[in-house]
């Protein structure tokens, strides 16, 4: 219903912002990682919100990227996670944190957010694990950051490299943290990043 808010930021708590658009003045639910990373009071915000309207409730959340917005309402399609338990999750850990943590099934990770018992969490893997892939998580922050982007063969053999580490029986979540610390080149290879992902494991 509303695609974003932009205006200045007239108060920040935990849990709220209220964002003043000249006439209107939103209060928008974020989560601790977003209010972290929220500018001062006074200050411009672009807030990608979330409409939630029931019989009783009419509210909205707010994320900075569209990508956060977006695994929000992956996590609210879970049963048992509602946009409570959404924000929840990622006050705990970001979205990037949160795709590693369902592609290596650790529910513990997950089970760290207030109000999330284990069983809700392996929930969380079980229904969200063939909606997440391994390009998302590789490239998805990225796309969201300045000058960013990669070509369709340096994908390729990065998503190469990551399927020879799981193959040589480290974890998805550790192959996929040791193959986005390499700094890409136009030249490299799967065989390349391979190498230096190694160097990254010790």
């Amino acid at each position: 219903m509303i695609a974003f808010v932009k205006g200045r930021i007239e108060d920040i708590t935990e849990e709220n912002v209220v964002v003043d658009t000249g006439s209107i003045g939103y209060n928008i639910k974020i989560s601790t990682g977003t209010a972290s990373h929220l500018p001062g009071v006074d200050e411009e915000v672009k807030l990608y919100t979330y409409t939630c309207v029931r019989e009783d409730m009419f509210s909205l959340y707010g994320f900075l990227t569209r990508d956060d917005l977006e695994v929000f309402k992956k996590l609210i399609t879970v049963n048992g996670i509602g946009p409570k338990g959404g924000l929840a999750i990622l006050s705990v850990m970001s979205a990037d944190d949160l795709r590693f943590a369902i592609i290596s099934g650790d529910a513990a990770a997950i089970s760290k957010a207030p109000g999330i018992g284990k069983k809700t969490a392996e929930r969380v893997i079980l229904d969200l694990k063939d909606k997440i892939s391994l390009e998302d998580t590789l490239i998805h922050k990225e796309m969201n950051q300045p000058g960013a982007g990669l070509s369709g063969i340096e994908n390729h053999a990065r998503n190469e490299a990551v399927e020879a580490l799981t193959a040589l029986g480290y974890s998805a979540s550790d192959a996929l943290h040791a193959v986005k610390g390499v700094q890409l080149t136009d030249d490299m290879d799967a065989e390349t990043i391979l190498k230096l992902a190694l160097k990254n494991m010790f």
